[in-house]
């Protein structure tokens, strides 16, 4: 057995003794996504649209994210909406913002990979980092929405007659929280990932601002910055649909009980 079917193993039993069912589901959703992330992979190569493929599979990767690891269904499509709505609005930023960046295809870093390899393989390098920025989000997203609609949940279900005010300033308190811890987890992850690379920059003398453009470093800086902006966005517009929900849902008893 690898060590990579070890770790996934003991993931599993870990993931099921401290989450029970809801771990099980967690798993499971893992490994439908990597599933979704190997197939839009194929589909690019196989000269699919890079953006509309990566339009779908996160969608996709969002609902299985967050509707296969929570029980309860309206904090569970609260999180849903409010995570394609931030998808939509960083799609919107990030689509022109790597085109103005200019960090598409590989960097001077790659080349003794490349060496005797063509690099012509007849897709838009462009759309493909725009398409690796979009997915290098979700994460954040689902995390930051279920967070935060799982939190208010707890609020109602503790507090059911809240007011929609109480609740709007609620949201915010708790998604204040987040924002911190969240910011440390995607800089700590950035920085691990790419301590090789800092090294690699360290042997070879690279200066402050060789470093600062240099085409690998500024396309996984964006990519933390988008997932940063994406959180911010996720905290007000996950609190404002949960809000618009429960008033909804009141206004729908309201209206039960006059016909009664």
């Amino acid at each position: 057995m690898s060590t990579i079917n070890v770790l996934g193993l003991i993931l599993l039993i870990l993931m099921v003794l401290v989450g029970g069912k809801a771990g099980l589901q967690s798993f499971l959703a893992l490994l439908l996504n990597f599933g979704l992330l190997f197939l839009a992979i194929v589909l690019v190569a196989f000269h699919f649209p890079p953006l509309p493929v990566t339009l779908v599979v996160g969608v996709l990767v969002l609902a299985l994210t967050i509707f296969m690891s929570s029980g309860d269904d309206m904090s569970s499509t609260v999180a849903f909406l409010a995570s394609a709505v931030v998808l939509v609005i960083l799609v919107l930023l990030i689509v022109p913002v790597e085109h103005w960046a200019l960090v598409q295809g590989f960097g001077p870093e790659d080349s003794e990979d490349l060496e005797g390899l063509s690099v012509l393989v007849g897709i838009n390098f462009v759309q493909v980092t725009t398409a690796t920025a979009i997915l290098s989000t979700l994460g954040a997203i689902a995390e930051a929405a279920m967070a935060i609609a799982a939190g208010l949940s707890e609020i109602l279900e503790q507090h059911p007659k809240v007011s929609t005010r109480a609740l709007l300033g609620d949201g915010i308190a708790v998604g204040k929280q987040i924002i911190g811890t969240t910011f440390n987890t995607l800089f700590f992850g950035f920085f691990g990932g790419f301590l090789a690379l800092f090294i690699w920059f360290t042997g070879v003398h690279y200066s402050f601002g060789e470093i600062l453009n240099d085409k690998i470093f500024v396309s996984e800086i964006l990519m933390i910055l988008f997932a940063m902006v994406s959180v911010i966005l996720t905290v007000p517009i996950t609190t404002w649909v949960m809000t618009r929900a429960v008033a909804g849902q009141r206004k729908r008893a309201a209206k039960q009980m006059s016909k009664k």
